[in-house]
């Protein structure tokens, strides 16, 4: 089985493909390089950067913000900048003080400190990436979804929060029970809380509402037909020790990891001592991912002469990843070294 082949698509329902592994292993690059292959093969594609250390814009060579950006045809591409919806909504927060009466204004400190705590504790990065997987998941505005995931810690704890979120919903609703009215003067202030009709006050069948598509969401999360997710590795053997616990991880996730992306594979060169070390160790790591990811398909990368960045060398990695090319058939310079 070729690695395009593990894509699969429903008609009218947005196809998601998470990208992750160890730092510094190439995730962004196979990222972006599998969502410009998507967009070229006529497929509406958003790739997302959930990385709060974003690299996306840099690979892409195109300024990208906090919504989504037209990259090029069928492409469109956002990072996801915690601290800016933080912002967003402190500043909402303070322009309704300014007009609210005393027992509101007490409630709007209160929710004033629990956004600042929200903003700095761990995991604030990971509800703002589920906040985006929640929108486009319900909208399937995008025939695929790539996510560019952080290095393996962040992306587990982001797929841990489906179950995270649907508890602090339920929580929502008990504190929108003892607020009562003042609950009118929180709408759209806090993630999830539904539309912002004139003067609704948030109901607990809307909070109710919110539940069930977090929990359509797990149910899409988990469902191999429509989320999947792609390993990067390079050959050695802290990568190699780390996926193999990270798929462990997302298999109690009930995430499916069906490809593995072994990156950066030095070449065997003549005349050349540390190269031809190099690729002596190489060869045995990679007998080891064979090993290990026997159950997985397993694509193999050359190590680039140049960096990949920009849309043109980004296709050209694709063409090597999804089409079966080899370095000599890519257009222009030649890949390796």
């Amino acid at each position: 089985m070729g690695f395009k082949d593990l894509f699969t698509f429903k008609e009218g329902q947005t196809t998601f493909v998470f990208v992750g592994g160890k730092g510094g292993v190439g995730k962004t690059s196979i990222s972006a390089a599998t969502a410009i292959w998507m967009a070229n093969q006529g497929k509406k594609t958003l790739v997302v950067s959930t990385d709060p250390a974003h690299s996306l814009s840099d690979s892409l060579e195109a300024p990208i913000g906090h919504s989504p950006t037209l990259i090029m045809s069928n492409l469109y591409a956002v990072e996801i900048d915690p601290e800016m919806a933080m912002e967003q909504q402190q500043a909402e927060l303070e322009s309704k003080k300014s007009l609210a009466t005393g027992e509101q204004a007490m409630g709007l400190d209160l929710l004033g400190d629990q956004l600042d705590l929200a903003s700095s504790a761990p995991g604030a990065d990971e509800a703002a990436a589920f906040e985006v997987f929640l929108q486009v998941m319900t909208t399937n505005e995008y025939d695929v979804v790539v996510f560019d995931t952080a290095p393996t810690g962040h992306t587990l704890r982001f797929l841990s929060f489906p179950d995270l979120m649907d508890s602090w919903v339920g929580k929502m609703i008990k504190v929108r029970t003892k607020i009562g009215g003042v609950a009118n003067t929180f709408k759209n202030l806090i993630p999830f809380m539904g539309d912002d009709d004139e003067n609704d006050i948030q109901s607990t069948a809307e909070l109710e509402e919110t539940k069930r598509k977090i929990n359509e969401a797990k149910k899409v999360m988990s469902d191999p037909e429509r989320t999947t997710f792609k390993m990067v590795v390079i050959p050695e053997e802290m990568s190699i020790y780390e996926s193999d616990r990270a798929m462990e991880s997302l298999a109690k996730n009930n995430m499916t990891v069906d490809g593995v992306v072994v990156n950066q594979i030095m070449p065997d060169i003549e005349d050349c001592d540390f190269c031809q070390a190099r690729h002596k160790i190489q060869q045995k790591r990679l007998a080891l991912i064979r090993q290990k990811f026997s159950h997985q398909t397993i694509a193999e990368m050359p190590l680039f002469k140049e960096e990949v960045k920009g849309v043109e060398k980004l296709k050209e990695m694709a063409e090597v990843l999804y089409e079966g090319k080899t370095p000599e058939d890519v257009e222009k310079d030649a890949i390796l070294l």
